[in-house]
């Protein structure tokens, strides 16, 4: 499922062109590493933002992101102004809260964001710290395209994503990395573990 949210949810929403400024949260994901690998192999220039020193470097290192931050230590509006002066073209969004609300202002103009998580509030059972200030005037001062989906849209054509992500995988042009705990009992660790922004990669339990 990542590999087809990564792929389907990238390409499909943000329709992503050669050259394109791309910028993913939470991109050492299991999704979010995905997709800027995806961007790299169609000609983009990738931002990625992450929670660890360590993370960065895999992404940057091993995975090819062009520029990656550790979102603890930087501050945002001064990196992006840094990195992307004319603003960012595709925005993929696993985060959600304040973090987007200023990429958002940080967009070019007809940017096209897609929505694939909020994971910054998932927690937030009293919407206390959910507050962001108001979307609806960078979308329209800059005419931005914004969209949420759910992967099971193109069940259609999945079978044939599936033997394209293989391909790259194959060619070396996508790797991944797996966080592995092993134990049943362990689940409820694992699960929080997630949330903490432990993990690298797709989190699996073996049993």
């Amino acid at each position: 499922m990542p590999g087809m949210a990564a792929y389907f949810g990238f390409l499909e929403c943000c329709q992503p062109k050669t050259g394109d400024i791309v910028l993913v949260t939470s991109a050492a994901g299991a999704v979010g590493s995905l997709v800027g690998q995806i961007a790299k192999i169609k000609g983009c220039i990738v931002i990625g933002f992450t929670g660890s020193d360590e993370k960065a470097k895999w992404l940057h290192d091993d995975l090819g992101f062009d520029h990656v931050f550790n979102y603890k230590k930087v501050d945002i509006k001064q990196v992006l102004k840094k990195v992307a002066p004319q603003g960012i073209d595709c925005y993929f969004d696993n985060v959600g809260g304040e973090f987007s609300s200023t990429v958002l202002w940080h967009m070019k103009e007809y940017g096209r964001i897609a929505v694939c998580g909020a994971i910054s509030i998932y927690n937030d059972i009293d919407h206390k710290i959910s507050v962001a200030p108001c979307v609806q005037f960078p979308l329209i001062s800059k005419q931005l395209t914004m969209r949420g989906f759910h992967v099971n849209q193109w069940d259609n054509e999945t079978p044939k994503a599936i033997k394209v992500m293989a391909q790259w995988i194959r060619e070396g042009k996508i790797k991944y990395q797996e966080t592995i705990t092993e134990g049943f009992e362990n689940i409820p660790k694992a699960f929080i573990s997630m949330f903490r922004g432990e993990n690298v990669g797709k989190a699996i339990i073996k049993v």
